[in-house]
């Protein structure tokens, strides 16, 4: 037995990168590891990741005790990725296999319903018992918090709102549905439609930098705001949160992606006040984040994260 602190092994995979990091109870930071995402075979590099920092723990004075992870695609209560295309991932036991390499509980989920637990826990959701955060990346996806709880589903899919399809005979999605909240909003839509206007590459941020000077860059823009508001506006009829927090690269774009979304869902919602939404103060590193506080839950050892982000 050893009488060194807790820490928890805190892995975010993620499409290009597998980001890592070795965290105790005060939300300290005592290592990190990252390698890029190999395909095939990301899991063995997960595990890889994990186990250089079960290595390091012993050097910065910390006994791992657990293993958080979140993974893209559709992740069931088990642990078990059962579909994560851009991985090759089917039907994978990745928490069974990272408790077999390290020899410590482990938990897995998906990763927007992570950074979820992230915002809950110690973001801008502390205190908040029905809240929305919806993920503005490559992809869009929601974690969905009712009552305090995260909502699941019963194909552990709840939350895609990147897969509303909201414009009647609009683009066809990655998905093969018309008109998807992701075909037009997301930051790989959003570029790919200027692209297609204008015959110039530009990112999303790029775009972003150009509203106000470019009709182009106004009118893909205003189109995804028209798109995320009315899959917004499905979140905040149905489930009536309190707040919806905004992550990803697409919500980096600040007031000119917030003041006209509020617009169009106050415009719509004339029954109801829209809830407030917010940028997300913990940016990227809420997947992390949310990964060690379910780690900790799963060892068993309560922690104070709301704490954390002073850490």
């Amino acid at each position: 037995m050893t009488s060194a602190p807790p820490a928890v092994i805190a892995i975010d995979v993620g499409g290009t990168t597998i980001k890592g990091a070795l965290v105790d109870a005060a939300g300290v930071v005592r290592a990190t590891e990252i390698a890029p995402t190999p395909r095939p075979g990301a899991e063995r590099t997960v595990l890889e990741v994990a186990s250089r920092l079960a290595a390091a723990a012993p050097g910065v004075g910390t006994n791992p005790v657990a293993v958080g992870i979140v993974s893209p695609g559709i992740v069931d209560p088990g642990g078990v990725v059962r579909i994560a295309v851009n991985l090759d991932w089917r039907d994978l036991p990745l928490a069974q296999l990272a408790e077999d390499a390290l020899g410590l509980p482990a938990v897995v989920t998906h990763d927007v319903r992570g950074a979820g637990v992230g915002e809950l826990r110690c973001g801008a959701g502390i205190g908040v018992r029905d809240l929305a955060v919806v993920q503005l990346g490559t992809g869009i996806a929601s974690a969905l918090v009712v009552h305090g709880e995260l909502v699941v589903g019963a194909g552990s899919a709840a939350g895609e709102v990147g897969h509303l399809p909201v414009i009647p005979g609009g683009e066809r999605c990655a998905c093969g549905q018309e008109g998807c909240v992701e075909a037009y909003a997301s930051g790989g839509a959003i570029a790919r439609r200027y692209a297609a206007r204008t015959g110039r590459p530009a990112t999303a941020e790029q775009i972003v930098g150009l509203l106000g000077g470019d009709a182009d860059a106004d009118a893909v823009w205003a189109e995804a705001i028209t798109a995320l508001g009315r899959g917004v506006l499905s979140i905040v009829a149905l489930l009536d949160p309190a707040l919806v927090v905004l992550g990803g690269g697409v919500a980096a774009a600040g007031d000119a992606l917030l003041e006209p979304l509020r617009g169009s869902i106050t415009g719509t919602l004339t029954w109801r006040e829209c809830p407030p939404i917010v940028v997300s103060p913990l940016g990227a590193e809420a997947g992390r984040l949310g990964a060690a506080v379910l780690a900790f839950e799963r060892a068993g050892i309560p922690v104070d994260a709301a704490s954390w982000r002073r850490a």
